[in-house]
């Protein structure tokens, strides 16, 4: 098969199309005929090397994927050989073959072609556990959505909307902010010319946010505090601003504050087979009903994964960008 290697460290150009035996899966696992992979942060942090496998996992990026199942084993499940799926990886999407664990397969959402179910696996899995399990997100509460045009951002603004919350976003345009607007965001951020704690407070009527997820961290934890309503919860699942941070314990205490975080890609198989099995009841029927629609900004060939890859270093995107096999 053809693949797309790490040959070293660096930037778009170290990507190299390499050819590769196709992987034998094990136990619980199937092997997929990859038609079209998502991109993510996780795999630049990768390809820059700063994010290395797991142990076991293949050393190929790509986390995402939507393809056929054509071996492996598929008891336990409702899947057979042939069916069309997308997939959580813990590796190896960028590839013509990956092997996934089986119970971290989902079916294509009704109406949805294979590009865009391949954008859906690391996004809403990251989103359905840090907002609405580990953020408690409920009710009528609302959400805060730090880098609201990414694909963790834009799938967050939709499936919170989806659900009846009111969300805000912090971008770093005015285009951004139209284009999250756009999306069912109640109020779009520009945090390169608007203090986000002085907006977050104005549209709350001073009350703050109840739950807030964080690409950021750094200096944005304290700014999060201030942000958040009493008893509300800030979600870390990136350090795009930095891992250290003094945190007002004051603030924390007395206005019962949680900061918590996660990373998905260590968790286990039977971790994200259960994510799956909620994404299977509780969102993929929304996208049936039209409350839902992947946000495709761009896709290439897998063949031209470098000018992918440059797309995602420089951040022009607005949702999801997808490599097709």
């Amino acid at each position: 098969m053809r693949a797309i290697e790490i040959s070293q460290p660096g930037g778009p150009e170290v990507l190299t199309i390499v050819e590769r035996e196709i992987p034998v899966p094990k136990a619980g696992e199937v092997l997929i005929k990859v038609k079209a992979a998502g991109i993510n942060r996780p795999d630049v942090f990768q390809r820059q090397g700063s994010y290395p496998p797991p142990a076991g996992a293949s050393d190929l990026p790509g986390l995402e994927v939507a393809g056929e199942i054509v071996a492996g084993d598929v008891s336990g499940t409702d899947f057979k050989i042939g069916d069309q799926v997308c997939a959580l990886t813990p590796g190896g999407g960028y590839a013509e073959y990956c092997i996934a664990p089986a119970g971290n397969c989902l079916p294509i959402p009704t109406g949805l072609s294979l590009v865009e179910a391949a954008t859906l696996p690391e996004t809403y899995f990251t989103v359905w556990t840090n907002v609405f399990d580990r953020g408690s997100l409920k009710g009528d509460e609302t959400l805060l959505v730090h880098g609201g045009a990414s694909g963790i951002g834009t799938t967050a603004i939709l499936l919170a909307r989806a659900f009846g919350h009111k969300v805000f976003a912090t971008v770093g345009s005015d285009d951004r902010v139209s284009a999250v607007e756009a999306l069912g965001a109640t109020k779009g951020i520009n945090y390169k010319t608007q203090d986000f704690v002085q907006e977050i407070k104005a549209l709350t009527d001073g009350k703050g946010v109840d739950v807030i997820l964080d690409m950021v961290a750094g200096d944005y934890i304290n700014r999060n505090l201030e942000s958040l309503a009493d008893d509300g919860r800030a979600v870390i699942i990136a350090q795009l601003g930095g891992s250290r941070a003094t945190i007002n314990s004051g603030m924390l205490m007395r206005r019962r504050l949680t900061i918590t975080g996660s990373t998905l890609r260590p968790r286990s198989t039977e971790f994200k087979t259960e994510i799956a099995r909620n994404l299977e009841q509780k969102v993929w029927p929304l996208f049936a009903e039209g409350k839902l629609k992947p946000v495709v900004y761009a896709q290439f060939p897998f063949e031209e994964v470098q000018k992918a890859h440059a797309m995602m270093d420089a951040g022009e995107q607005i949702g999801k960008i997808v490599l097709t096999f």
